[in-house]
């Protein structure tokens, strides 16, 4: 699982430097995967190793970030819905945040920390002192019987931290976004790892999580895409521009409703 989350990085990087969207994109589903596994598992694996790691993980995260960020807001605003409301509201600040935010990242990929963290990961994972402390509690009783705990805890969770999810201000509603990434990641995860389980058995938690993450990922990039308006509408032509873009409050509402039928579905699902 971990070693795969490795091998897509090193399998995109050759794509991701000639500015290919999608690619940039997998290598952060990839990490993300990695700390997902990580976190689910840490009384187990996690060590002052990991920590290091940790630390540059988020370093090329950074760049990773902006990157992806700048591709769906251009994403955004070349669709027809909006391609009149973007340049006029907006102009060209997407494309030159794009370019810049790619070059950034190009040099971070190529750079020889970014290689060595690669390399480093690689071999941790392999040759990682936590390997003794995870064979010791490798018997599959044992290891069902923990993934089992570790996913109904995370779902209690992210009950909890989305029981308001109407009133949660927008960075509580990224952070349990994240959670929710996570916790669909395990679940995938997991049924590829742990052989008692079968995709189907997962379905009825994993199809809500998925549904709750996309939900709100969508509303967040809604909300970025809209934030890059000038605050004050411009007028052009004796015609007063809009600073939400077309049909945005219908848009945001339907996101939210998603998001909160996914939150009660998951809910209604039980534990596992």
């Amino acid at each position: 699982m971990t070693l795969d989350c490795v091998a897509a990085i090193k399998a995109h990087h050759s794509s991701a430097c000639a500015g290919d969207a999608e690619a940039v994109h997998q290598i952060r589903v990839a990490i993300t995967r990695l700390r997902a596994a990580v976190a689910f598992f840490a009384p187990i694996v996690a060590d002052a190793e990991w920590l290091r790691l940790k630390k540059e993980i988020a370093w090329l995260n950074g760049p990773l970030g902006a990157a992806r960020d700048s591709d769906v807001v251009m994403e955004y605003a070349r669709r027809k819905r909006y391609r009149a409301w973007s340049q006029r509201m907006i102009g060209e600040q997407p494309d030159q945040r794009q370019v810049r935010n790619h070059r950034r990242l190009v040099r971070c990929l190529r750079s020889a920390r970014t290689q060595r963290l690669v390399a480093a990961m690689a071999r941790w994972i392999r040759q990682g002192a936590w390997l003794e402390r995870y064979r010791r509690r490798q018997d599959a009783e044992t290891l069902q019987s923990y993934c089992a705990g570790e996913l109904n805890r995370w779902r209690e969770r992210l009950l909890r931290k989305g029981r308001h999810l109407k009133t949660l201000g927008a960075s509580r509603r990224h952070r349990l976004r994240i959670k929710a990434k996570h916790f669909r990641y395990m679940l995938e995860a997991l049924t590829e790892t742990v052989a008692p389980w079968s995709r189907g058995e997962f379905h009825g938690l994993h199809r809500p999580a998925k549904r709750l993450q996309r939900a709100l990922g969508d509303m967040r990039d809604l909300e970025r895409f809209a934030g890059l308006a000038s605050g004050s509408p411009q007028v052009e032509n004796g015609k007063r521009g809009r600073k939400y873009p077309p049909g945005y409050r219908n848009r945001r509402e339907k996101m939210f409703d998603a998001a909160i039928a996914a939150y009660r579905d998951l809910k209604h699902a039980g534990a596992c």
